[in-house]
């Protein structure tokens, strides 16, 4: 007699065959019209059946491999050419994937917070007549799905799109202006991959065993510190809320009020849930950027720090947090040093009519000092912001500054790709007499004038403006009111009138002769 197969049974069948069974999947970085790698090994991952045979074949190569027990396969193609006529990535198991229109060429991470973010749609230069131009068949968009998660997730949402007109103005538009010279002046194509979040801070960015084994050193704190404040406002949230219903409820009664005396209601009040947040430590490494590794790539731009300049400790901090963060997306990435260019904060908000201690000026600073780590460059935009406006329209000149630096950097090119850096100084008879790298052939003022944004201080650290003179490669800087000076410092503000460039016209690098630290964080 047969023993009946009951509805639990039958289930636990159905759940082992489709196991069995199980179609190979990859993750979405992996799909028609995506671009490839050019000149380096090419990981090609994803899931199947455990034990399941997958071969992969592209442009005439096959590589063969096997899941794993818990289902996951990785394989890599040999080092391609640079193709920029369509070809097809199959991949084969139990079933056959084919990803069609696939070009090899020059690949790039584009990342950061809103002004990586921000689209041509929302606003640029020459708006109209950027996107009615953006047709390039041979430049690929990428933009991953935002997703926040305190662990590391398997993939991301998003697809490969050709850009056209109606793709561009969606994109990143740093993103796209740096891609589109790199595709100009290399002739290969060029995959660009957004992964932003507009307002948040580097340590969402930053892998969680990062942040956590930093605990600090005498006078610093350490990254650990942000998963702890993160903690101490988690715990606080019940308390807050509980407080905020009571806002909100008396918002709620003056809005009525006042919508009966045809007054202007009140603000609604704000509360922001720290568990859905963007700003958590670690969150947005977890979501958007774990599961793009170990997808091959060139390099990555980055244009973040609006977000870590709210006070001088955390501009400071940031000075170990960015390296950290490069650093362990190398060793994570598993490709070595790739290049690695940052946006310098632009100018903004008012102009300050006297020197004196900035957090933006703190916070490009360290965005500097991150130069210390190879392979990295520094894109400076202290002369295109606005001062009414943390997003500035004139991306183009950005992603041109980008595309220099990633010239020099990544493909050797012999290009002057920065502006001044300043180098040392000298004291004699009460005058400063500044050297600079990257100022071959003299230093421009622009407009033609004397160079602004000069000040310099004596023993007392006070600071007040300066006369600059140029003097070739050299910047003497005076004071009536310094006769022993003993400090420069060069656009050190949120918006300073930087006016000094090379003959490349590419703009001076803010800089401060000493080290002295924040008058609010001073003992």
């Amino acid at each position: 007699m047969r023993t009946p197969i009951t509805p639990l049974c039958l289930a636990l069948i159905c759940a082992l065959h489709s196991h069995t069974f199980a179609e190979v999947t990859l993750p979405a970085l992996f799909g028609d019209n995506m671009v490839l790698q050019q000149e380096a090994k090419v990981p090609v991952w994803g899931k199947a059946s455990p034990g399941e045979k997958i071969s992969i074949s592209f442009a005439g190569q096959t590589v063969r491999t096997t899941a794993n027990s818990d289902g996951a396969w990785h394989a890599a193609l040999r080092p391609l050419r640079a193709n920029a006529n369509g070809t097809t990535l199959t991949v084969r198991g139990t079933n056959t994937l084919a990803f069609g229109n696939v070009l090899v060429g020059e690949v790039w991470l584009c990342s950061g917070q809103s002004n990586m973010e921000w689209t041509p749609k929302r606003g640029i230069l020459n708006q109209q007549a950027e996107i009615a131009t953006a047709n390039y068949p041979q430049i690929r968009l990428f933009t991953v799905g935002q997703k926040i998660s305190a662990k590391p997730v398997d993939d991301v949402k998003g697809s490969w799109a050709e850009c056209t007109s109606a793709t561009m103005p969606l994109f990143s538009a740093v993103g796209y202006f740096f891609g589109r010279e790199l595709h100009q002046e290399l002739k290969v194509p060029v995959g660009l991959i957004c992964s932003s979040w507009g307002g948040t801070p580097a340590q969402a960015w930053t892998r969680h065993e990062v942040l956590e084994a930093d605990a600090g050193t005498s006078g610093h704190s350490g990254l650990k510190a942000h998963i702890s404040r993160w903690e101490k406002r988690v715990a606080k949230f019940p308390e807050e809320k509980k407080a905020f219903a009571e806002k909100l409820k008396k918002w709620e009664d003056e809005t009525t009020a006042a919508k009966a005396l045809g007054k202007t209601p009140p603000q609604k009040p704000w509360l922001s849930d720290p568990a859905t947040s963007p700003n958590c430590p670690s969150c947005l490494y977890g979501g958007m950027i774990a599961p793009l590794i170990p997808f091959a790539i060139r390099g990555a731009i980055w244009y973040q720090g609006e977000s870590n300049a709210g006070n001088p400790e955390l501009a400071l901090d940031y000075r170990r947090l960015l390296p950290a963060m490069i650093t362990d997306w190398r060793a994570q990435w598993k490709q070595g040093d790739f290049p690695f260019l940052i946006v310098q904060l632009a100018n903004f908000k008012e102009r300050a009519t006297q020197p004196g201690d900035a957090n933006w000026a703190l916070l490009r600073e360290s965005q500097f000092r991150t130069l210390s780590l190879p392979k990295t460059a520094l894109a400076v935009a202290i002369d295109i912001g606005e001062a009414g406006d943390i997003h500035p329209k004139n991306k183009q000149e950005v992603g041109h500054r980008l595309a220099l630096a990633g010239r020099a950097t990544a493909y050797g090119r012999d290009v002057i790709h920065s502006g001044p850096i300043f180098e040392s100084m000298r004291i004699k008879d009460g005058a400063i007499t500044l050297r600079f790298r990257n100022a071959t052939g003299g230093l421009v003022s622009k407009p033609d004038g004397s160079p602004k944004a000069f000040a310099v201080a004596g023993e007392d650290r006070k600071f007040v403006w300066a006369d600059a003179r140029i003097d070739g490669e050299k910047i003497v800087v005076t004071s009536p009111e310094v006769k022993k000076p003993v400090a420069v410092r060069y656009a050190w503000a949120d918006n300073p009138e930087a006016t000094l460039y090379n003959k490349a016209g590419l703009p001076t690098v803010p800089f401060r002769t000493d080290d002295w630290p924040p008058a609010e964080i001073r003992p």
